[in-house]
């Protein structure tokens, strides 16, 4: 089905991404994977080329292209299509930038946002730890007041650019009294700050080339002026950021099942068996019948999404539906299409393989399929 969400603007913009993902990222992919990292210039080159920082206020060195998720929409897009997982644009686009642009200060603009827009500065938001996931009840890392300093202790993993990153927005228990909504607060933590160190670049069943570390933090003095936000409201700031992250997750999940069915149609046309192409056996045709349609379908759902999100209007409800579903999907999808291609759908030299492993992640992190239906079952009085 014609997609009618984008403007020929965004379509030039499609443009440069696709260029600059060809010549900057393709080629060095398989030496990332190995490496378990990419090439930290790599934020540079993509803030100068337009793919960070747009939604930055010009005058912080950004495009100024704020509310408008469209453009964050074809960078998550391409970058799926290219198979160029390991650059964390979507995190720092659809994630962290939301974040330094919604909770700073004037002084926090002024000092974090250039660097930021120039790809010179890296930034993770490090909630989950050992012990808590999706129940922030249970996050034990702490900040005390000390003088003008907030102190922080406790340890995160599972941080997504923890390697790379310059500013961590942790999530702090401030007040061990009060509950979820007044317990936590935001602290920007910044390389080189005493107490602040980094753990091994963890090993994980597939996106091997985004760095994900775990972070300990040992008595690190945080300035005042470090607090995003406000003391105290660090969940409501969590929550109200969380729909966009679920719409990103979700507009990745559907550029991968288009991508992967593509060539899987492709696959299916070219390989024979008993005389004939294996798409054309009934059995495989109804299957990618059923694929084609349930694609179509979440693409109309997550576009609507993406409308909703640029005119203010999409709540964590309708977020949830999209992220759920869509990974769900993602995950039938790669299923059946390497079963299709047989025994080289195990082989790493094929897309569909890679894929396997990488979108395992899709149905778990920003909040798992069981969580997504939670907040789905309380919306409606249940």
């Amino acid at each position: 089905m014609r997609r009618e969400i984008f403007e020929s603007e965004h379509e030039q913009y499609r443009a440069t991404v696709r260029e600059f993902l060809a010549r900057y990222a393709t080629p060095h992919q398989e030496q990332w994977e190995a490496d378990g990292i990419i090439d930290r210039k790599l934020y540079v080159q993509a803030a100068e080329f337009g793919l960070l920082g747009f939604a930055v206020p010009e005058e912080f060195g950004g495009g100024g292209m704020a509310d408008d998720f469209r453009y964050n929409t074809i960078v998550n897009e391409e970058v799926t299509r290219a198979s160029s997982g390991g650059p964390a644009f979507p995190l720092q686009n659809d994630v962290l930038a939301p974040y330094l642009l919604d909770l700073t200060t004037d002084e926090q603009k002024a000092r974090w946002l250039p660097a930021f827009a120039r790809g010179e500065l890296v930034a993770a938001v490090a909630m989950t730890e050992p012990g808590a996931g999706s129940d922030l009840q249970g996050i034990r890392t702490t900040a005390h007041l000390d003088g003008g300093d907030w102190v922080v202790s406790g340890s995160k993993t599972f941080i997504s650019s923890g390697i790379h990153a310059d500013l961590v927005i942790v999530v702090a228990r401030t007040d061990p009294e009060a509950g979820a909504s007044g317990a936590f607060t935001l602290l920007g933590v910044e390389r080189d700050m005493p107490g602040f160190t980094r753990g091994r670049n963890l090993e994980k069943l597939g996106m091997h080339s985004q760095d994900t570390a775990e972070l300990h933090f040992d008595q690190v003095r945080v300035p005042a002026a470090n607090v995003l936000g406000e003391v105290g409201r660090g969940f409501v700031h969590l929550m109200r950021n969380l729909p966009m992250e679920r719409l990103s997750i979700a507009v990745t999940a559907v550029a991968s099942c288009r991508t992967l069915l593509d060539s899987t149609l492709e696959y299916v046309k070219s390989r024979r068996a008993f005389g004939v192409p294996i798409g054309s056996l009934q059995a495989n045709k109804f299957e990618l019948a059923t694929l084609e349609t349930e694609v179509d379908i979440a693409q109309v759902y997550v576009d609507r999404c993406i409308t909703a999100l640029n005119a203010g209007t999409l709540d964590g409800t309708d977020a949830a539906k999209a992220k759920w579903w869509t990974t769900e999907l993602q995950q039938r999808l790669i299923y059946t299409c390497q079963q299709l291609h047989g025994g080289y759908g195990y082989m790493m030299e094929y897309p569909i393989a890679k894929a396997y492993a990488d979108a395992r992640i899709q149905t778990i992190y920003g909040g798992s399929t069981q969580i997504m239906k939670e907040i789905i079952g309380r919306s409606l009085g249940l």
